[in-house]
């Protein structure tokens, strides 16, 4: 055994250059390739979730006095985002260097945490802020939602951080500007409504999802695009039965963006838990509210196979990609229920 060994270093530096600045060059070399693939192994790991109360109180005194109605959300907004600017590696998503170039897992993952994050900074500027249609806009939100809207693979001459950083900050002031009695302007309406609007959006990313996730096997659909309306029309004609099925090289990068999702879907509604707690305990619809929660969190447990595995429904190899999509679709049937309580008288 030793002699084998033997011969195999000595095959080594057969191989190797002959002149001393070209092995310290290949040895350099392997001592980068070292680094980077370790760095990017613990720029890999997933950041966990967060109290969303203590992250209220993070951001505004520790004793939590001067937490109103919608501190909590706006943190919960605050802290997602955060996550993704300080998490080890930062912002991966617009990397154009090693290793954060070489991950495609973690930046997919930032990419459907970031939608969530548009979508809650919408919702916020349009109707939590607004007691109505005809109401003025408030100015420090209509400052963050099209910055958090900026593109997420700008690497310079804007970075995207810098523009997130911009948005955080204006968010920020409309955090502080709840809890001050001389800045009455300043408001978050915990409105039945309201909430109805916001998960009416995350009713759609998740159903989006869910079909994404389960084309990862291929599916043979029936065009029901114009059903339910007679006079319903479409701009182009569409065949009847549609094949849709994710192509082989996206579909860890499906299933990464639907764990973002699911991550930063969960602080959002432990935070509208708890500032929208006198509606839905009003609605009977708290239990729906953590029952979604529970799916989500599920869709968030640790993955145990070196990669995303794509067995086929009834095969022999396990299917990540249909086991999250069964999470995502419970947790969009009980969303769907809890947006009919929420109409409710």
């Amino acid at each position: 055994m030793k002699q084998k060994i033997a011969q195999f270093w000595e095959t080594v530096r057969d191989y190797l250059p002959s002149g001393g600045i070209a092995k310290l060059a290949v040895a350099a070399l392997g001592v980068y390739l070292l680094l980077t693939l370790s760095t990017g192994m613990y720029w890999s790991l997933l950041p966990a979730a967060f109290d969303v109360q203590q992250m209220a109180k993070h951001y505004g005194s520790d004793d939590g006095s001067d937490l109103v109605t919608g501190s909590v959300t706006t943190a919960a907004l605050m802290g997602v985002m955060e996550t993704l600017l300080d998490k080890p590696g930062g912002l991966l998503y617009n990397d154009r260097f090693p290793p954060g170039v070489w991950l495609d897992n973690i930046p997919n993952w930032e990419y459907g945490a970031l939608i969530q994050v548009r979508d809650l900074a919408r919702a916020l500027r349009e109707v939590h802020a607004r007691s109505q249609s005809q109401s003025r806009e408030d100015p420090d939100l209509a400052q963050a939602e099209p910055l958090y809207n900026f593109s997420v693979d700008s690497w310079i001459l804007p970075a995207s951080e810098s523009e997130y950083r911009k948005a955080l900050e204006h968010t920020h002031n409309y955090f502080q500007r709840l809890s001050d009695v001389e800045a009455a302007e300043a408001q978050f309406y915990a409105r039945a409504d309201n909430l109805h609007y916001w998960l009416s959006t995350v009713e759609s990313r998740l159903g989006s999802l869910s079909q994404r996730l389960s084309a990862s096997v291929g599916t043979l659909r029936v065009n029901t695009d114009l059903a339910g309306e007679e006079t319903a029309s479409q701009a182009t004609q569409a065949p009847g039965e549609l094949e849709i099925k994710t192509p082989w090289m996206e579909i860890d990068d499906v299933f990464y963006e639907a764990r973002g999702t699911a991550w930063a879907l969960t602080q959002f509604l432990k935070a509208a838990d708890q500032d929208f707690a006198d509606v839905l305990r009003k609605k009977n619809a708290q239990i729906s509210l953590r029952q979604i929660i529970r799916e989500l969190e599920g869709a968030q447990q640790a993955i145990f196979s070196p990669m995303i595995l794509n067995g086929s429904g009834f095969g022999l190899l396990a299917n990540h990609s249909l086991v999250m999509a069964s999470y995502l679709s419970r947790a969009n049937a009980a969303l769907i229920d809890l947006r009919d309580l929420l109409t409710r008288g």
